[in-house]
């Protein structure tokens, strides 16, 4: 009987501790659980390159920068196009909360975008010493 009490006591202890353990979590605040995210809203044209509209958050004292990448998907080869833009520390607010922001992508020398051209987007965050992360990437016909 008594070894039926002591397994009895232990599986009571165990439940506890993992509803408590759920509680915490429960109660933690959210905005620290999704950090450094991106999300690619929307991509368009904007002559001459491209406007990607993001939602970010970041890390608070985070000391990167937000860049968007493009390549034309239709027109491979030498006539392929590519853009480039990027939101530095300054112009991103870091307090863990969700914010939207517009990065304009500018074209390569000798690269054009037209209305119905695919491409393909890719959104991340990039430190000081050249790491990227948090990538994003996604395909859209402008």
């Amino acid at each position: 009987m008594t070894t039926m009490r002591l397994r009895s006591r232990l599986a009571a202890a165990a439940t506890v501790t993992a509803l408590v353990g759920a509680g915490a979590l429960a109660t933690a605040p959210s905005a620290a659980a999704k950090a450094n995210v991106l999300t690619l809203n929307k991509v368009s044209l904007q002559q001459p390159g491209l406007r990607a509209d993001v939602t970010y958050s970041c890390d608070k004292g985070m000391n990167h920068r937000l860049v968007a990448n493009a390549t034309t998907l239709d027109r491979p080869g030498h006539d392929q196009s590519i853009a480039a833009g990027t939101l530095k520390i300054d112009q991103l607010v870091c307090d863990y909360a969700d914010h939207k922001a517009q990065v304009t992508l500018r074209p390569a020398v000798g690269s054009h975008f037209a209305k119905g051209d695919k491409v393909k987007v890719t959104l991340f965050y990039f430190d000081e010493d050249g790491f990227s992360y948090a990538q994003r990437e996604t395909v859209a016909v402008l």
